[in-house]
């Protein structure tokens, strides 16, 4: 007998009235292993979500020694279960999860998916609340007050495991405050759907409303200023929301940026506020109470140090505006409003935005030749390019800095470009760019150095990656101004710099973050401080190609390096001596360390992030970090420094017996550039690094040659032979 309208109303009422919040059944006989691997994918997602499961609970999972135990632990997190049955008919009923929402911000549930025909469909979720549903002659009976997503994205996958038990994230949003009636319904592919609207669940929402918290940002000396600010509830939520964020809130980052006089929007409750602004504050936290009225918060912000007031201009010139973390849609990547407003949240006074690859075609219309208009007296960001992404880009990444033109001539799309980089650098050069390479150690690998003393490799490298790969050709040619180091393993990096430096080749380092691919926590991770009389861009990077910067995590700073009467990145960086003798070496040195040892950090290899850290470079369990004197690649001296933040001095007497480079670095976290000591007109050439370079010139070659357009492979032979003669030439100049 078929139902009248009015009988099936009823039985949906009463459907929908047994749909309420019960315990989700144990499913038994699931397999520990992979249920176990899929909850900590899950663990993680919430984790990047901002919505991370409370500790306890993380910890119950990681002990837990069956599959029951591992769904007692998560149902209770659950939202809603999905029954899946052997004919692929889905079902729904509601969890134990509090069905709490907030007033126009995004809430993260799990779903429980009971997977009996082991399918491995997309699960869907959709609700009549998230459009328009109307009732011809009966009015509007519905309203869109929410929105929702199932999160798909890494670490869990787009599709069902298949396995019997998983467990999927839901996103809802609230667009009211109050009580709310929503409809959810859940498919895994047309007629999945179970008869007598089981699939559907009816659920009444609470959302909190949202009270209006507004900023006031102030500096050390009380100005207003933009800082970082990571807000978390009392079971440690997010705040906003990263499952939807807008402008240049990234919803890869926990913290979002704000300046004085801005807001951000919480429901009531108690919050722990962290705020900090770059490495040469003190992160600071503060605790929030937030009732039903709007308020003001007041956050001051404390420096340890500030290079800048003592003429040193911090600069990150590995920034992305697309690619990698980034958005893809509805635009490719972001706009440079919101790259401004991080690289003002972290104190970075220049910021190089590179186009690259991906987002290529959008973000080139950002290119100028000049400073952004965003861009301040005190703050600037420019766009340049990265080559990558483009045929070149297994021979290295290249960074081409203060470009007039960005497209190579004769070509139209990135597929036109030179299929190799020693053409692109000395186009670019030809502009009087500053040129370089990105993330230098990649395919540069050696094995990790031995003990406290970091001594110099003589290790073969693969020369198998995009990072300074090709470098070993292109400083012979002129063509490049420096090489990059904090984004990659220090040894990796300084290795080849230092060989080419001992065979008497000038380039410089840099430092980068490469955000938000090799690090996508903050902009200016890695950072270069150049010696600048004011702020400007232009001479910020020539500043780089002279050398008049030291490299650093922003933890440790080696200001107004000098051997004998010359000041890195003056006169050329070059002491002349008429013959062999004693050079004194003095430095302004700080760095700042937290008292108690971070077990996390110290414990890792060379080879895992964060590669530079100031923690990295601590003397045992000390607050103390070793200055060390380097000449043409190996320590020679070395004194302890207490990583407390204040400023000193620092002296050495050197005695130099031949012509030689000498820099100072604090390890893994600072690194000045070289001054050059040239003993009685003699160069610097160390016969056992000319020789490493030979070999590596081969080694690069073999490398790249079959991915060269058979076009191009002549002029790349011709160049490889030029820097084979060069070295050899500087072979036969050094020392027996």
């Amino acid at each position: 007998m078929r139902l009248g309208h009015a009988a099936r109303f009823v039985c949906a009422l009463a459907l929908a009235a047994a749909a309420r919040a019960e315990q989700l059944p144990t499913v038994a006989n699931v397999e520990l292993q992979p249920l176990a691997a899929q909850a900590e994918r899950v663990v993680t997602a919430l984790e990047m979500l901002g919505d991370p499961l409370p500790a306890a609970d993380r910890d119950a999972l990681k002990a837990a020694k069956n599959s029951g135990a591992i769904q007692d632990i998560l149902d209770k997190h659950c939202l809603i279960g999905v029954h899946i049955n052997p004919e692929s008919r889905v079902k729904a009923q509601q969890g134990e999860a509090r069905a709490e929402l907030m007033e126009q911000g995004w809430r993260t549930f799990l779903i429980k998916v009971h997977n009996e025909a082991g399918i491995t469909a997309v699960l869907a979720v959709d609700s009549p609340n998230a459009g328009q549903l109307a009732n011809s002659g009966a009015g509007v009976v519905g309203r869109r007050w929410l929105d929702l997503q199932m999160f798909n994205r890494q670490p869990l996958k787009g599709h069902l495991s298949g396995l019997e038990v998983e467990y999927r994230i839901l996103q809802i949003y609230s667009k009211d405050a109050g009580k709310r009636e929503g409809k959810l319904s859940f498919d895994v592919g047309q007629g999945t759907q179970d008869l007598g609207f089981r699939s559907e669940v009816d659920i009444l929402f609470t959302a909190k409303a949202a009270t209006r918290v507004s900023f006031r940002v102030l500096d050390w000396n009380d100005q207003p200023t933009t800082a970082a600010f990571e807000i978390r509830d009392d079971k440690a939520r997010v705040y906003p929301s990263q499952a939807k964020r807008l402008g240049g809130d990234f919803f890869f980052h926990p913290q979002v940026y704000r300046a004085n006089g801005e807001h951000v929007n919480l429901p009531a409750g108690h919050y722990t506020v962290k705020y900090s602004r770059g490495p040469e504050y003190l992160p600071k936290t503060q605790q929030l109470v937030v009732g039903e009225k709007p308020l003001e918060a007041v956050f001051h912000l404390e420096r340890w140090i500030d290079p800048a007031k003592m003429g040193w201009y911090s600069g990150d010139h590995h920034i992305h505006a697309a690619g990698c973390a980034h958005y893809e849609r509805p635009t490719e990547g972001v706009y440079p409003q919101d790259m401004m407003r991080h690289v003002l949240g972290e104190d970075l006074k220049i910021g190089s935005v590179l186009t690259w690859g991906p987002g290529w075609y959008f973000q080139k219309t950002f290119f100028e030749g000049k400073d952004n208009a965003v861009s301040t007296n005190d703050y600037k960001i420019r766009y340049d390019v990265e080559v990558s992404g483009h045929p070149s880009s297994h021979t290295g990444h290249l960074v081409l800095l203060g470009l007039k033109e960005q497209d190579f001539p004769g070509t139209q799309r990135i597929e036109d470009w030179p299929t190799w980089g020693v053409p692109i650098l000395k186009w670019a050069k030809g502009q009087n760019a500053v040129t370089g390479y990105a993330h230098s150690g990649w395919g540069l690998v050696i094995p990790e150095p031995p003990g406290e003393v970091k001594r110099l490799s003589y290790e073969p490298m693969p020369f198998d990656g995009i990072g300074a790969n090709e470098y070993i050709v292109s400083v012979t040619h002129g063509a490049t101004d420096f090489i990059s180091t904090v984004d990659t393993p220090w040894p990796y990096e300084l290795t080849i710099w230092y060989h080419t430096l001992n065979a008497g080749y000038r380039a410089r380092i840099s430092g980068e973050t490469d955000f938000p691919c090799i690090y996508g926590e903050r902009v200016g991770l890695g950072r270069s401080y150049v010696k600048q009389k004011a702020l400007d861009y232009a001479d910020w990077v020539m500043g780089i190609r002279e050398g008049r910067n030291y490299v650093s995590d922003g933890k440790s700073h080696i200001l107004d390096f000098r051997a004998g009467n010359i000041e890195m990145g003056m006169a050329g960086s070059e002491l002349k001596m008429s013959k062999s003798g004693g050079v004194r070496v003095r430095a302004k040195v700080a760095a700042m360390l937290d008292p108690e040892p971070d077990a996390a950090i110290r414990g890792l290899r060379v080879d895992q992030k964060p590669f530079w850290h100031i923690e990295r470079a601590r003397l045992g369990h000390t607050r103390k970090v070793p200055v060390e004197v380097i000449v043409n690649g190996e320590p020679v001296a070395r004194r302890e420094i207490e990583a407390d933040g204040k400023l000193q001095d620092v002296v050495f007497d050197v005695q130099v017996d031949r012509s030689s480079w000498i820099a100072l670095r604090i390890l893994p976290s600072s690194h000045t550039n070289p001054i050059w000591v040239t003993v009685g007109e003699k160069p610097v050439r160390e016969r056992r690094s000319i020789e490493w370079a030979l070999d590596a010139v081969d080694r690069c070659y073999k490398q790249k040659i079959g991915r060269i357009r058979l076009a191009e492979q002549g002029d790349m032979t011709r160049a490889y032979d030029f820097a084979r003669e060069q070295y050899k030439s500087r072979l036969g100049e050094a020392r027996q």
